[in-house]
């Protein structure tokens, strides 16, 4: 039997560019939600979803102090569930779509693989059909750095070989091939594919930072919790790696770097179509041990940490060349590690319930 199909919308072409509406999918999450900060803050219009599982709706009343502007509209859903997200669409004239739902959790990828690919992967293509079927064909894809596994001392350009070593790094790869074939087949799509390591920080204001709702895998997190009381030690996993003190090393990027590049990836949507791949952190490492050092600076508290065993898929260092974003863009990251903590310990300290309660005015010595 033959079913209804929505007839296929007109797509959004090239002399309304930039975006005016920009939809962000797993918008109350940590990248999400300071993304919406830059986004109003440049004048754009903000849809933002989010089902909220590892993330709060209260973050947007901050949101929106911070910016001094509305979103548009917030909607509770889950990426996978095509009906609800359509009537979104449906709702608003999206212009571009930022693609942050997504499982990361290192402990999810471990322990819950088939969930994981079922968010990261199916959430993906759920989101691909509905944005054809509405003419949208712009999409900014969050990837990770990752997809590059154990390749070795960095910095990893964009040629280096992938080669995935873990449940989450393996959805990121398969999300980028989904997309390849999706601009390879359908000549109006245009995608921009962000890879990166480790985004870290908080807002300068002390209202956003990072706050989920389960146990984090993200070391600033962790530390931060150490510091702060809330755990008695930091299990490092892992002092035996080839580098120059035993432990792993990422190339830690400020949130606020981060969403500029966001930014600026919408912005440059218009500049052809197809898949355009660009690696985004700041070409420097920081093994486990200097981030402890660098987060006990900030707070002034020590750090206490037991050393564990290495946990599976782990790479002995990830440090990515972005020098093909600055050659393109102009985009360079300015901030460093000791900023990065000194936002993330502000935010802490006046939220150390995460979004349960309203954070607390900084003052002048924050």
């Amino acid at each position: 039997m033959e079913t209804e199909r929505r007839p296929r919308a007109a797509a959004r072409t090239a002399p309304g560019w930039p975006p005016s509406t920009v939809l962000l999918t797993g918008g109350a999450g940590f990248l999400g939600s300071h993304t919406c900060v830059e986004l109003l803050d440049h004048g754009y219009e903000v849809i933002a979803v989010d089902n909220y599982v590892n993330s709060s709706p209260q973050v947007f009343a901050r949101v929106e102090r911070i910016a001094g502007r509305f979103v548009g509209a917030v909607y509770e859903l889950d990426i996978r569930d095509r009906h609800a997200l359509s009537a979104v669409f449906d709702r608003h004239s999206v212009d571009a779509v930022v693609h942050f739902a997504a499982h990361k959790a290192a402990g999810t990828s471990a322990r819950m693989p088939v969930e994981l690919h079922d968010t990261n992967v199916g959430g993906t293509t759920t989101l691909l059909r509905t944005m054809g079927e509405h003419g949208v064909h712009r999409l900014v894809f969050p990837s990770s750095c990752s997809v590059y596994g154990d390749a070795g001392r960095g910095p990893l350009d964009e040629a280096t070989p992938v080669r995935p070593a873990t449940s989450y790094a393996t959805s990121k790869w398969i999300g980028e091939q989904i997309l390849r074939d999706v601009c390879r087949w359908e000549a109006e799509y245009t995608v921009v594919c962000l890879r990166y390591s480790s985004p870290a920080g908080a807002h300068p204001s002390g209202l956003l930072g990072e706050a989920p709702r389960s146990m984090s895998g993200n070391l600033m997190q962790r530390v931060a919790e150490v510091a702060a009381g809330r755990a008695e030690r930091l299990g490092v996993f892992g002092d035996d790696y080839p580098t120059r003190d035993g432990t792993p090393v990422r190339d830690y990027l400020h949130v606020m770097d981060a969403v500029e590049a966001h930014r600026l990836a919408l912005d440059h949507l218009a500049d052809g179509p197809g898949m355009h791949v660009y690696n985004l952190g700041t070409g420097r490492g920081s093994s486990v041990l200097d981030v402890i050092a660098a987060f006990s600076s900030a707070s002034g508290r020590p750090i206490p940490y037991d050393i564990e065993p290495r946990r599976p898929g782990d790479a002995a260092e990830l440090v990515t060349d972005p020098s093909a974003m600055r050659r393109a863009w102009g985009w360079r990251p300015v901030r460093d590690l000791a900023d990065m903590c000194a936002d993330a310990w502000r935010f802490h300290r006046l939220n150390p319930d995460g979004y349960a309660h309203s954070a607390r005015r900084p003052t002048a010595k924050d």
